[in-house]
């Protein structure tokens, strides 16, 4: 009975308590207070006048009710402590739990962001996600993967960083990304095009609201693999077979278009191709010269009708 009971104050709290914004309600958005605006006032610009709906996004993406204190943006040059010992392909990172990033303006824009706009975006999704899951513990692939599905669309450059990564890491779990995103460049490059795609598929099959209940059943403590299957309605690892599955035509047909066999098929229709114009346009050619040949035949006193005109040589 008692099992029983808890069970449904879970549900009750997961209902009422963290329950997602309805996309036509109106919702707060966080406050951002920028440091260092001196040192990079377009970019202090730039923050302040960011579009309050890209925010409210981003609160029901989490599903926040409530932002929350004050987020501090640190701008910071290159020439800076931080920047020297932080990485020159990383250019910006977040400390969710005292809800401060650190954006360095100069490295932007920079995979996966694709402005600074972008970036500003996906730090503070960091320090939301956070919130919403009330501290308890994110696997770094969701969090990543839903800083890119708020700081902006899906793009052809995300679906072409797809596919070569897929071919390099392909059929891994989302788990084994982890250590991907803290590696090296090109690593976390691909690292961030998997879990990108993946948040973007669980919010296309599952909706719009699928990451807040995940990050709804983390604050209320229950493993992730739990708050997952509870969400997604399948366990993380059947939802990873399913996106593997779906993307694999990519991977399995990349290696063969690029292959030197289809390169000369492709150049052998190409040149057959242009070997039956060539010749159609020799053929009508032809045809227009043989019709002006029996044209002039048939003009009285054409040289080629037999009718010539007299003249003084005979």
């Amino acid at each position: 009975m008692l099992r029983i009971t808890r069970r449904a104050s879970i549900l009750l709290l997961m209902i009422l308590g963290n329950l997602p914004v309805a996309a036509g309600q109106t919702t707060a958005i966080p406050e951002l207070v920028v440091e260092s605006p001196h040192d990079f006032p377009t970019h202090a610009a730039r923050i302040r006048d960011l579009d309050p709906r890209r925010l409210e996004h981003a609160m029901r993406v989490v599903g926040l009710r409530h932002p929350g204190p004050a987020i501090r943006l640190t701008l910071a040059g290159e020439a800076s402590t931080v920047a020297q010992n932080t990485p020159a392909w990383i250019a910006g990172f977040a400390y969710p739990s005292l809800g401060v990033a650190v954006l360095f303006p100069e490295r932007s824009p920079t995979y996966p962001d694709s402005n600074f706009e972008d970036l500003l975006l996906h730090e503070v999704s960091h320090i939301l996600t956070a919130r919403a899951a009330g501290g308890g513990q994110v696997p770094r692939w969701l969090d990543e993967g839903l800083a890119l599905f708020i700081g902006r669309p899906w793009q052809l450059e995300d679906r072409s960083r797809l596919t070569w990564a897929m071919l390099r890491e392909r059929d891994q779990s989302m788990s084994e990304l982890e250590d991907r995103f803290s590696s090296d460049r090109a690593s976390a490059s691909r690292a961030y095009a998997i879990s990108g795609a993946f948040v973007h598929d669980l919010v296309r099959k599952r909706g719009p609201d699928s990451a807040a209940a995940i990050l709804s059943g983390i604050s209320l403590g229950l493993p992730f693999s739990e708050a997952f299957r509870r969400a997604i309605g399948v366990s993380l690892e059947q939802a990873e077979d399913y996106f593997w599955e779906y993307h694999s035509i990519w991977y399995r047909w990349v290696p063969i278009l690029s292959s030197s066999m289809v390169l000369w098929v492709a150049i052998t229709l190409l040149a057959l191709v242009a070997f039956r114009r060539r010749r159609a346009l020799d053929e009508a050619k032809i045809q227009q010269w043989e019709e002006e040949e029996r044209r002039l035949e048939e003009e009285p006193g054409s040289p080629l009708s037999g009718e010539l005109p007299p003249g003084p040589f005979h």
